[in-house]
């Protein structure tokens, strides 16, 4: 095989520049695919060359084979490397870049074929005697089938997409009555995000932690194990915090699940990066889950306890080389722990965020920090994607060394002009049961209350420091009326401002020397002790770090106010920028409290708009297949006697 020297990402984001900037230091020339509403994206900057796929959803750019294959043809690359999600796990898209003469650097299609479907791997574990969880994997798709096969298992059942993974297609399914709306909902957001409807079953473990193995293979029928992660801490069935390796996890159980992994990748000719997940219970015992025949999103933490660059590995066994090392050669230094930075906002389910990023700094790089990202100031988050903003990485000597990095570097980081999960995060990180390693996927529900406190009223303190650094930053004027001071002849300056923030608004004086803004730091000294505050100016907002999150600071509008204010169209309006997929209702009918009304896609995930209270449908202002924009009314019901 001839050298490689121009390699295309097949994806966008943060794993798009991750994976050329290891492909630049190897000396390769990158080649970024984008679509028409990424065209500008970080990915799309930072590479040697871009191609344009056109469109905007995924299904119209990054979904498309033949574009895709066109690309890395017009651009020279001899190599594809699909990143994660979209066709990552497509055998089609393998054999179509082995049939147009180009390098896949993944996996070959048949290992996809056997592990890339959840209910392939199964069987395949089944008959190599790995304990399963209870479910069904069968090849029948009708609500009848999976009625009967939930019946059997016992509720609740996790259903899941049997392509792809990111949490897309999976809903958890309490009841009998549940059943058809979420088998529906989960095979629509299938089809929407990997191109494949079809659907398994599995019983619903309670406390179980969610460990997974890092496995790699070469051309030449050698494979090992880089350790483990522990991935339980998620939210929708979607990873939010990731550590290496598994605390607790004793070195036999490493073993024994890293062996079980090896076997099954050696089983199918397995090439490349992989990760078998495991579900491990609080008796030890463990379950094979599924296989992921891809590089995952939590790689990082293996390569920062390993001290080894995976991609750069895929690289170099796609072009034949073997593995450099020997099982007993794997290093595992540290702890490692990475979160995941969503556009998103926590206080309501987690809904997606789309906006533009008018503030965005990332912590302070040095020893054992590492951000990953796909964003930078200035950008647009768009409701067409994942709305995973980067990842942040700390490695320590030990667990709490890595905890305490992540905190800080949590501390500094700040984003400014859409809602994210900063806050929720450092949250998590600084809880007493995350630091004492107490993990199970109920993490998030059960700390719910402490991890996603309802917002309180915001302090005298917070508006006072607010208007300070609201004044001290205003543009500087000209002329005899630019002194924004107060002055007052024989008094002090007096100065009042009706600030917003957060929904919430203030009219009040600002008491003068309280707060001083140098750079963008402002300076609050009470009894002696100063304590600096980032403060940040950008397009008419006030972007001010206070107790953790990051606050957006306006002058009071009371046209705005009373807008917001107004229920608008019955309330039922788009909670995000979106795509319509279903309208359930039309003009007329009477609809239940909790009727699903219509149903909205946005970020590949779906969300459902109900009827807030009985009634009947006056006016329905959207059709399937419509972009609407956050705060667009969609229903108008009336309350019927």
């Amino acid at each position: 095989m001839s050298t490689l020297t121009t390699v295309l990402v097949a994806n966008r984001g943060e794993i798009a520049c991750r994976v050329m900037r290891t492909a630049k230091a190897m000396g390769l020339t990158t080649v970024a695919v984008h679509s028409a509403t990424d065209r500008d994206a970080r990915h799309s900057r930072e590479a040697d060359i871009r191609v344009d796929l056109g469109g905007s959803k995924a299904t119209d750019s990054y979904l498309q084979i033949d574009k895709l294959i066109a690309a890395a043809q017009a651009s020279g690359a001899q190599a594809i490397h699909p990143g994660y999600g979209f066709l990552s796990e497509n055998a089609g898209f393998a054999r179509a870049i082995e049939a147009a003469g180009l390098v896949f650097l993944g996996p070959p299609a048949s290992a996809i074929d056997a592990m890339g479907s959840k209910s392939a791997a199964k069987a395949l574990m089944e008959t190599a005697g790995v304990p399963l969880v209870p479910g069904y994997h069968g090849a029948d798709q009708d609500l009848e089938t999976f009625r009967d096969a939930c019946e059997r298992i016992g509720y609740p059942v996790l259903l899941k997409a049997t392509a792809g993974g990111g949490g897309k297609g999976m809903k958890v399914v309490e009841d009998v009555s549940q059943l058809a709306e979420a088998l529906a909902s989960a095979q629509r957001e299938a089809l929407s995000s990997f191109g494949n409807g079809q659907m398994l079953v599995e019983k619903y473990l309670l406390k179980p932690r969610h460990v997974e193995i890092q496995v790699f293979a070469d051309q030449h029928g050698h494979c090992l194990y880089l350790n483990e992660r522990d991935c339980s801490i998620q939210r929708r069935h979607q990873k939010v915090v990731e550590e290496a390796p598994a605390p607790g996890l004793s070195a036999e159980q490493r073993k024994a699940m890293g062996e079980a992994a090896v076997r099954a990748a050696q089983a199918i000719g397995y090439v490349g990066a992989g990760t078998v997940e495991f579900l491990l219970d609080a008796r030890g015992e463990f379950f094979f889950m599924e296989m992921n025949t891809r590089l995952q999103v939590e790689h990082p933490v293996t390569e920062a306890i390993t001290g080894l660059d995976l991609v750069a590995w895929q690289i170099r066994v796609a072009q034949g080389e073997p593995l450099p090392i020997t099982q007993d050669q794997v290093p595992l230094v540290g702890h490692a722990i990475e979160v995941r930075l969503y556009a998103e906002d926590p206080a309501n389910d987690f809904l997606p965020a789309t906006g533009h990023l008018a503030l965005y700094r990332e912590s302070t790089p040095g020893p054992g920090r590492r951000v990953d990202s796909g964003v930078a100031q200035g950008d647009n988050v768009s409701p067409f994607y994942d709305p995973m903003l980067g990842k942040l990485i700390a490695w320590g000597e030990d667990r709490e060394q890595a905890r305490l990095r992540l905190l800080s570097m949590l501390d500094e980081f700040a984003v400014g002009g859409v809602k994210t999960n900063l806050g929720f995060l450092r949250r998590i990180i600084g809880h007493p049961a995350f630091a004492a390693a107490e993990l199970d996927t109920g993490f998030i529900p059960r700390y719910q209350d402490e991890l996603l406190p309802a917002p309180g009223a915001l302090s005298d303190e917070f508006w006072q420091a607010a208007g300070a650094a609201f004044m001290q930053s205003q543009p500087a004027g000209e002329g005899p009326w630019a002194d924004n001071r107060g002055f007052r002849a024989g008094l002090p300056s007096d100065v009042s401002l009706h600030l917003s923030c957060a929904g919430q608004d203030r009219l009040g004086k600002l008491v003068a020397g309280t707060a001083q803004l140098r750079g963008e730091q402002l300076l609050i000294e009470h009894h002696g002790v100063r304590r600096a505050y980032l403060a940040v100016r950008s397009e008419g907002i006030l972007y001010l770090r206070w107790d953790g999150q990051m606050q957006a600071v306006s002058l009071y509008d009371p046209i705005a106010a009373v807008e917001a204010n107004q229920t608008h169209q019955g309330g039922l309006t788009a909670p995000m920028n979106g795509s319509i997929v279903r309208v359930l209702v039309e003009v007329g009918q009477h609809v239940e409290a909790g009727t699903q009304l219509v149903v909205l896609e946005a970020m590949k995930m779906e969300h459902s708009i109900r009827a807030p209270h009985a009634g009947a449908v006056k006016a329905v202002f959207c059709q399937e297949g419509e972009m609407v924009a956050e705060g667009s009314a969609l229903v108008e019901l009336e309350t019927t006697d």
